[in-house]
């Protein structure tokens, strides 16, 4: 089972996928940081505009360490950003700042599908770490029962990161709409932050589709058609 070439064939595409996702996210991130801003904003000045000119004035933004660990934490209302975003004035900071930016303007407004997702959020860390450990046990072991519990956990994950992709493209459409808005980006400078923030959200599609793969491989093999 560990080495089941089936389950190459429902992996693969997910992480071929995210490979070529993951490359073009530091490709287009490292050329656009290079690129300033004509308003020679960093990305938390960007991120402090955009917020106050929404009336998000308790939001508060903050520098966190990693490279692209930018997030916004819904609990505690702070949006944090890594150094690359955080003190930089460029046109991939401005992108990536006020993309998380969108989430807490998502937060706000009650976006439906990222309430959802933060609903998810327990059950999906729960299903990612101990649902493939519950199914492999229950397979080996012959017990179904453990294996299909270990099948449903894992579909609470899959079903995360398929909430996922509207929040991620809502929010970087917010963002572009509030960069030009707000006079933040002028011109063509937008073009870039396409290019970043759309080389972002295949990496979310990848997620997914990796996710389901390995959920079809799962109900594959409980259902016979693994077996010999």
């Amino acid at each position: 089972m560990f080495f089941d070439p089936l389950f190459l064939l429902f992996a693969l595409p997910g992480l071929l996928l995210g490979f070529w996702a993951q490359s073009r996210v530091k490709r287009n991130f490292n050329k656009y940081k290079q690129v300033r801003t004509a308003r020679n904003v960093t990305g938390a000045e960007v991120a402090r505009q955009l917020l106050d000119a929404q009336g998000l004035y308790d939001v508060k933004v903050e520098e966190t360490q990693g490279f692209l660990s930018d997030h916004y934490d819904p609990r505690s209302k702070v949006l944090r950003l890594s150094p690359d975003v955080y003190r930089t004035p460029s046109i991939a900071a401005a992108g990536v700042a006020a993309h998380e930016m969108g989430h807490a303007l998502q937060d706000a407004k009650g976006y439906f599908p990222l309430q959802i997702r933060s609903t998810l959020v327990p059950a999906a860390q729960f299903g990612s770490s101990l649902a493939p450990w519950l199914f492999i046990g229950g397979f080996l072991l012959n017990i179904t029962g453990l294996a299909w519990v270990g099948v449903i956990m894992f579909a609470a994950a899959v079903l995360f990161t398929l909430v996922t992709l509207p929040v991620e493209f809502d929010a970087s459409k917010r963002a572009k709409q509030l960069l030009v808005g707000n006079g933040v980006l002028i011109g063509d400078e937008v073009k870039g932050v396409d290019k970043v923030l759309d080389a972002a959200a295949w990496t979310y599609v990848a997620a997914a589709v990796s996710a389901i793969g390995t959920l079809l491989y799962y109900v594959l093999l409980l259902t016979g058609g693994g077996r010999d």
